[in-house]
């Protein structure tokens, strides 16, 4: 029953079955971007809308560095645009659905002054491809997430055709041929992709099919990114990948690094004052990885680790690789290497076959981590997975009945997790003004926003801060002394 469905589709190909559809071999889409400027338009503007994870946050990031470079400019509001762009996320139904929505807004400026181009660009296009251009039919240009590289040299072609459909591209191509993201003085924290794709295959993922297989960049150049913005003043790095902890990279051209090696690498490099790491995945918690948490000061006491069911019957539904012990098994070694241990997570309620029992044994599981924070979802179907044709599916309203259950309990962690904070002096990275004047916000190590009145130069700092009042998603305090820049 799970391999009812090919787990790694051509991802390379173009699709073109109307005559609406233009065959991306048609565009001349081989140009370096970074020296596409004759075929661009001389300080275009562009409007970029991003969905979804931190991996469409940088990717939306790379590209802008690719049209600045090509002469384009950001502007605020799609009004101001000569190029409209959405990137997109199709992990939930709800996710897509949005796009959509928004598409059928911004129609309006096709036939505005600028008479605008609208693109499509990420997941949404990598899985749906056509089927957008016959949703939205005023959608210029479709193109793959492992392509976003050469959306300058698409647009070039634009004013003389539109309804292109490229989802060619591979993430290594994708990295190697788009400027790092353009930093500013506010960067104190940053997102250092270090993985992409997923070998998983979970039966009610997209991601395969979307993002690809697992692809690891390479130590040193993922070195050399960390390295560069920490020497322009970025005090925080979370890497980042689908499945981060599985990295496997090159290094030295021969050998491979695992994860708790990679870790140890950029822990050792000058003013990292803090390092994280988001997603991870049960499976691939070694000894490397504990030994990094137990030894390395940087890297902070807070793990995101998914479980998305307590229930090993839907577990093996999921096609997770891990069964509820050995979960726990994850979480106990990681609290046996730092006490101090504290997790965030992911469930799906309302998957395919899902008794009452089954979510009870996942209320359980809840109650056995006690979690610092956690999201949880309806399941959500998605074509192409193997569970969207399981059998049983579980009626709305019960799904809507277990996810508050399931919440409530969330919640209440969360809240109990924030009192322990308060009265207690921790040590706050601070990122950014606050909501208010006179108001900084920053991080504890456990992800938790803090804000205080403070002047705006302690940005960048790590300061220890006495926590004054708990609130239901931050915290307040006040800066006691700094422990360090």
């Amino acid at each position: 029953m799970l391999s009812v469905l090919a787990p790694f589709p051509n991802a390379s190909r173009s699709f073109s079955c109307s005559s609406a559809v233009k065959q991306s071999s048609d565009l001349e889409v081989e140009v370096d971007p970074l020296r596409a400027r004759p075929y661009a338009f001389a300080m275009k503007s562009v409007w970029l809308k991003n969905f979804g994870c931190q991996m469409n946050a940088y990717d939306a990031a790379r590209l802008i560095g690719v049209l600045q470079e090509c002469g384009y400019h950001v502007v605020k509001t799609p009004k101001e645009a000569h190029v409209i762009i959405l990137n997109t996320c199709h992990i939930r139904r709800k996710a897509t659905e949005k796009v959509f929505s928004d598409l059928g807004r911004l129609r309006v400026f096709k036939e505005g002054p600028l008479a605008s181009k609208i693109v499509v660009m990420g997941c949404v296009a990598q899985a749906l491809g056509e089927e957008i251009l016959r949703r939205a039919p005023w959608v210029d240009l479709v193109v793959g997430p492992q392509a976003v590289h050469k959306i300058p040299s698409l647009l070039a072609a634009l004013p003389q055709a539109t309804g292109y459909v490229f989802l060619d591209g591979s993430a290594a191509e994708k990295f190697q041929k788009s400027p790092l993201p353009t930093l500013t003085a506010t960067n104190v924290t940053v997102f250092l992709p270090i993985q992409e794709g997923c070998d998983n295959c979970c039966t009610y993922c997209v991601v395969p099919h979307t993002r690809g297989r697992e692809f690891s960049r390479p130590v040193s150049v993922i070195i050399e990114e960390a390295r560069s913005l920490l020497q322009q003043g970025v005090k925080e790095i979370t890497l980042i990948g689908q499945n981060v902890n599985a990295y496997r990279g090159e290094e030295q051209g021969h050998s491979s690094c695992d994860f708790g090696a990679l870790l140890f690498q950029i822990a050792n490099l000058p003013g990292l004052l803090r390092l994280r790491y988001t997603t991870s995945h049960p499976q691939h918690i070694n000894d490397s990885l504990l030994h990094a948490h137990a030894t390395l000061p940087q890297l902070m006491p807070f793990v995101h680790l998914p479980a998305q069911s307590g229930s090993d019957r839907i577990l093996k539904a999921m096609h997770r690789p891990y069964t509820r012990a050995g979960y726990l098994d994850a979480i106990d070694k990681l609290r046996s290497v730092r006490s101090d241990m504290a997790f965030s997570s992911d469930f799906i309620v309302g998957f395919p076959g899902e008794t009452e029992q089954d979510f009870l044994q996942t209320l359980s599981l809840v109650e056995s981590v006690a979690y610092a924070q956690a999201y949880a979802f309806k399941y959500s179907s998605r074509a192409r997975t193997p569970a969207a044709s399981f059998p049983d599916p579980v009626p709305e309203p019960v799904k809507e009945e277990r996810l508050a259950r399931l919440l409530d309990a969330l919640r209440a962690q969360q809240c109990a997790f924030n009192q322990q904070s308060l009265e207690q002096v921790v040590p706050v990275l601070f990122e950014k003004p606050g909501r208010y004047e006179g108001e900084i916000v920053g991080r504890t190590p456990y992800f938790q926003p803090v804000s205080v009145c403070a002047s705006q130069d302690r940005i960048g700092h790590r300061l220890l801060v006495h926590i004054t009042k708990v609130l239901p998603h931050s915290l307040k305090g006040v800066v006691e002394e700094p422990i360090g820049s």
